[in-house]
């Protein structure tokens, strides 16, 4: 009788990778550069390598192919993760690494008039969830996961469910939204209804839940209030299922919608995030409930808003003003 052969190596990544519940991009991304680091070393395997040809590694990315810095930030972690969790290789400190310079810039920020300039060109669907991540302050990702039950009318908040470092959190909900978002909650369960009736319907669940609650990936208060169009296979599962919305549909209409506009600043979707805490900065809310809202870790993240806004303790005024 054959002996069963061990899986291959980015097998075993991606099972270590759902163990841990990493998103999709995540996966793709720790697979992309382990991939890599092996075709820049002649195929060797991993274990055979260390701290040394990782520190050539991450060097020739800084220097031969001059990526961001927090590119090379993240084929680290991917090669640490690689090590640490797949092959049980606990590596000593890397030094010596050749850093991509990381810039110092301050965010790309729209003013009011801008916001409804850019909206003004933006219709259906892609109105609403700009709206959102304007009028909530949300990651383009947090407002496309949206699900039902995470809308709260009556006391007008949203919540933010594994949002950036896996926190969840809550903000507020625009007055202005509560009718559209009705309606859209309206057009969602009449075509959940049809994926019921036609034998799908059921959403994809975060961790174990599928398997803890066999029966709730069908409920509505699971489904995305911003249901794709059309049903797709699941790269992981190979479930024929109703994703969310395409988060490169939104992209692309604001990118077009900014162009209309007649704008040059360099912005995006996640432009309005970043507009969304300047504004409320400038309405006079104090930079805690701006962090809070937004989901900082840390007060320092928050507080590069008011060198956007040259205010506050450092806010100075030209002399040229007098």
């Amino acid at each position: 009788m054959d002996t069963p052969q061990p899986p291959r190596l980015l097998d075993q990544v991606r099972h270590a990778i759902r163990l841990k519940h990493y998103s999709l991009k995540t996966e793709k991304s720790y697979l992309h550069y382990i991939r890599d680091y092996i075709l820049f070393h002649n195929k060797r395997h991993p274990k055979e390598m260390g701290a040394e040809e990782i520190r050539t590694y991450l060097t020739h990315l800084a220097v031969q192919q001059n990526v961001a810095a927090s590119t090379q930030n993240v084929a680290l972690s991917a090669l640490l993760f690689l090590y640490r969790h797949v092959l049980n290789i606990e590596l000593p400190y890397i030094d010596g690494i050749e850093r991509a310079k990381t810039p110092e810039r301050v965010p790309v920020v729209f003013t009011r008039s801008e916001v409804k300039a850019i909206l003004s060109y933006l219709d259906g669907i892609h109105h609403l969830v700009a709206s959102l991540l304007y009028g909530s302050g949300l990651r383009l990702n947090e407002g496309l996961q949206l699900r039902v039950k995470d809308i709260d009318f009556e006391y007008q908040q949203l919540v933010v469910r594994d949002g950036k470092g896996e926190k969840d959190r809550v903000t507020m909900l625009p007055k202005a939204l509560v009718a559209p978002l009705k309606q859209q909650l309206e057009k969602t369960k009449q075509l959940h209804q049809q994926d019921l009736t036609l034998g799908y319907g059921a959403v994809y669940l975060p961790y174990a839940l599928e398997r803890k609650y066999p029966n709730a990936n069908r409920d509505w208060g699971w489904q995305y209030v911003l249901p794709s169009w059309r049903r797709s296979l699941d790269p992981r599962t190979k479930v024929v299922r109703r994703h969310h919305l395409y988060e490169r549909s939104l992209q692309r209409a604001v990118k077009q919608a900014i162009r209309q506009a007649g704008m040059t600043k360099h912005g995006g979707c996640h432009t309005f995030r970043h507009s969304f805490a300047t504004h409320l900065l400038e309405d006079g809310y104090d930079i805690r409930t701006v962090q809070e809202l937004l989901g900082h870790k840390d007060v320092k993240t928050t507080m590069i808003y008011t060198h956007v806004l040259n205010r506050g303790e450092r806010g100075v005024r030209s002399p040229l003003d007098g």
